[in-house]
């Protein structure tokens, strides 16, 4: 069986549910599909929860009025059949009903999780019933019946598969299997959701605990690129990368996947496909264990980075220095994205800037402290062991007319980063493209 996940955009009007379902029941065999919230209604479902904390009963009910007209309206274009427009007006009325409910009594954050899940309650019922319309075998698996974090927050994946593979026995045999993504309960039965990844993180979870052939991601773009379409010319989409490329890509910068959501896939040994729903045909990026041997893939880039500089002649031969640093940056859960050292100092960048000054000041306990903010990292993704000789010549003369601020390598295989300042960022990532793909 294989996953296929949709995000808000391809289910975010009639005619798009229309479409993917045609791409759901394309190959008629069995698939698990995970849908997102139609695209604009969490939005909306947010903009409602900030009026009930600002305790603006009357707004709130403004947008759900707004949102039910909307969605009451879809219903109209979606169904030909007086039975299942009937069946799911009743549906969406209930669960805008639920929604003023909360206008009604004191509103906590645990009451905005609740809120916002409705969005993928709504668009999964939607297209469910729309494929019982078409006579397609469809059943809706609530996603809260199955998918469960931990005390850390994080997915529990032997709970995940021991429950969805006792729902699939008992429910066994239906053409498409169809549940939400993002939304799930936490360690106390609350209604949560998975944060990081959302529903490909679901998709990804959901292909580990069945065993599934291969897991798609299916958006409104042809995969990962070679670089950012939206800023360098002449990209093209990449075919095939290996698990840990397509993580450092999405890190530094590629939106299109987060770094943390195919990892289930990673460890079950489950092909991830991102695929481009305006254009099915496209091959797509294959995302797998294998590896393509000394070949670049790709070039991304993550803004908003600050570098800072510790310069101290105590660090010289200092043993428990590096620690000291490191613990100040853990105190205040701040991430360190590079890190390079010398003999009488340390440089690292990072991407949070919240506690930035209290940083700063338990850093100058132990040495002179310069930060440069406005800064940018530049990586280069692919095969990049250090036995392909060769490849940093190609790599650093691309990057010959561009300043530097630090050159981070050989902690990954698979990844060379530079950190230049962010006006930079353009000239950076055409040079790159230019000298490694383009010629």
């Amino acid at each position: 069986m294989k996953v296929m996940k949709f995000g808000g955009t391809s289910v975010g009007s009639p005619q798009r549910m229309k479409e993917v379902t045609k791409l759901i029941t394309k190959s008629g065999e069995p698939v698990f599909v995970v849908l997102s919230a139609m695209s604009g209604t969490t939005n909306s479902l947010v903009e409602i929860s900030d009026y009930l904390y600002k305790k603006n009963a009357d707004g709130a009910n403004e947008v759900i009025n707004r949102l039910e007209q909307k969605y009451l309206h879809h219903t109209e274009e979606l169904y030909t059949s007086s039975e299942y427009k009937q069946m799911t007006n009743d549906f969406l009325r209930d669960e805008f009903q639920y929604l003023r409910s909360f206008t009604k009594e004191l509103f906590t954050s645990f009451e905005e999780k609740s809120i916002v899940a409705q969005g993928e309650m709504m668009s999964t019922n939607m297209v469910v019933n729309y494929m019982k319309e078409q006579s397609i075998d469809a059943i809706l698996i609530n996603a809260l019946d199955f998918m469960r974090t931990d005390k850390n927050a994080e997915p529990d994946p032997v709970y995940i598969k021991e429950k969805l593979n006792a729902i699939l026995e008992k429910e066994g045999g239906h053409q498409v299997y169809v549940t939400q993504g993002f939304i799930c309960r936490n360690a106390y039965g609350e209604i949560d959701n998975l944060q990081r990844g959302g529903s490909d993180y679901t998709a990804s979870l959901i292909g580990a605990a069945i065993n599934a052939e291969e897991i798609q991601i299916w958006t409104d773009i042809d995969g990962m690129h070679n670089n950012d379409p939206r800023i360098v010319d002449k990209t093209e989409p990449v075919h095939q990368l290996h698990f840990e490329e397509a993580a450092e890509l999405a890190y530094f910068g590629a939106k299109i996947l987060h770094p943390t959501c195919v990892q289930p896939a990673k460890y079950a040994g489950i092909p991830v496909r991102l695929l481009n729903t305006m254009d099915p045909d496209a091959e797509g990026t294959t995302i797998s264990n294998a590896t393509e041997y000394g070949k670049i893939k790709a070039v991304a880039a993550k803004d908003n980075i600050i570098a800072i500089k510790i310069k101290s002649s105590r660090m010289l031969l200092a043993t428990g220095f590096l620690r000291k640093v490191f613990e100040i940056f853990e105190s205040y859960q701040t991430p360190i994205d590079m890190v390079c050292t010398s003999e009488v100092g340390v440089s690292m960048s990072i991407d949070n800037s919240a506690h930035l000054g209290e940083i700063v000041d338990e850093l100058k306990k132990y040495g002179t402290v310069t930060v440069d903010t406005g800064m940018c990292v530049v990586c280069v993704v692919g095969d990049l062991d250090w036995s392909n000789i060769g490849f940093e010549t190609r790599v650093l003369d691309a990057m010959k007319n561009i300043p530097v601020r630090m050159i981070s390598y050989g902690g990954s295989n698979y990844n060379i980063s530079f950190l230049v300042r962010e006006e930079d960022k353009k000239r950076a990532l055409q040079a790159l493209s230019d000298t490694l793909f383009n010629k």
